[in-house]
Order: C-alpha cells, then structure tokens, then sequence
C-alpha cells in the first residue's frame, strides 16, 4: 500500500510541476541566447544647428542613421547617406565639406553646426563641423547632413 501512496504522491507532485512548468531542469521555459550580429555596429545620431560649435548650437534637427546590416533610420536618404560614409571608411572628416565649384554663397558670418555621434563598425564616432552659413552647408557635395 505504501508502494501506491507513494506512486500517487510522485505522480502527482510531477503533473503540478509540468502544470506551473516548474520541472526538475529548470531552464526548459528559459529564453534561448540572442545570436551575435554578423555585423559590427554602424549607427549615428546627426544633429544640425545654429552656433559656432556643437556645445553652444541651437539643435534644429535630429536624425537617426543605421548602416548595417541594410541602411535605416529617419534619415530622408539612408541608402546614399550610407554610401558616402562607407566610400571614406565611416571617417567623418574626410567627407567634402566645401562647396561643389561654381557655387557661390554670400561671406555672411551665420554658423551652422553639424554632428555625428555613434558608432561606426563597431568603434565609437564623435564628429562636429561649423559651416560659415546654412548656403555652405547645402553647397556640400554630400548627403549625410542633408535632412
């Protein structure tokens, strides 16, 4: 009788447990591990402002830009955005900042200042450049600050 009783008692203990799914493991209902990305990290805050630098600049506008692994973020152009930062290996300062020839703005003193800040393939970025005016700043052949 002994043998039954206690048969019933074990029998029962593991149906409530398989019931609360709290088995003998344990890790039978735990979260399966997140996959490493194939990728490194490529992703950037751009900021443009008003002001001689980034710490005094009025931000007017934010966008976000992730190139990896297919280019997103809120950027209008993420795609060429992404194209031009991989063509100068995500350095920032090597993108043209000067105006395409023939494009003539006035010398009026209005700074505007642009910022990138993130991470590009997996190493942390911090750009900051200050154009004369907002006429500098749209004559650039690039399209990273274009927002």
């Amino acid at each position: 009788m002994r043998k039954t009783t206690g048969a019933i008692g074990l029998g029962a203990a593991l149906t409530v447990s398989a019931v609360l799914g709290i088995g003998v493991g344990g890790t039978a209902n735990a979260e399966p591990a997140k996959q490493q990305s194939l990728y490194p990290a490529s992703a950037l805050v751009l900021t443009v402002g008003h002001g001689a630098d980034a710490a005094t600049a009025e931000v007017q506008r934010a966008v976000t830009l992730s190139c990896r692994p297919t280019p997103t973020g809120t950027h209008p152009a993420p795609a060429q955005a992404c194209a031009e930062l991989h063509s100068v290996g995500g350095a920032l300062g090597l993108l043209r900042t000067g105006p395409e020839p023939g494009r003539m703005c006035t010398k009026e003193w209005r700074p505007i200042t642009v910022t990138a800040e993130g991470v590009w393939d997996g190493r942390r970025v911090s750009y900051e450049h200050t154009f004369a005016n907002n006429c500098f700043k749209n004559a650039a052949p690039t399209t990273v600050f274009e927002f």
